[in-house]
């Protein structure tokens, strides 16, 4: 799937460095996405980042240049929100 502006996605927050409030993936809107043309390629775009805004329990959070992770999911990145079957 190709980011968009005003998709939901899920943004990881980084938890502190104590531990007292842990890594979480909270609601995230994408407010601008951050792309670069290939000069070879025209057709081919390279995603460098999104701009969102995180919907946190305490605010609002502003990021930009924040990079895509599915995998290891690490504090500071976004990703699709997983699909739940019921």
């Amino acid at each position: 799937m190709k980011p968009s502006v005003g998709r939901i996605v899920h943004y990881v927050s980084y938890g502190t460095p104590g531990g007292e409030y842990t890594s979480q993936c909270r609601a995230a809107v994408i407010t601008a996405v951050n792309e670069s043309r290939d000069t070879s390629f025209p057709d081919v775009t390279h995603i460098l980042g999104v701009s969102l805004t995180v919907l946190n329990p305490e605010g609002m959070f502003f990021n930009q240049q924040v990079p895509f992770n599915e995998d290891e999911k690490r504090g500071g990145t976004w990703h699709w929100p997983e699909r739940i079957d019921e």
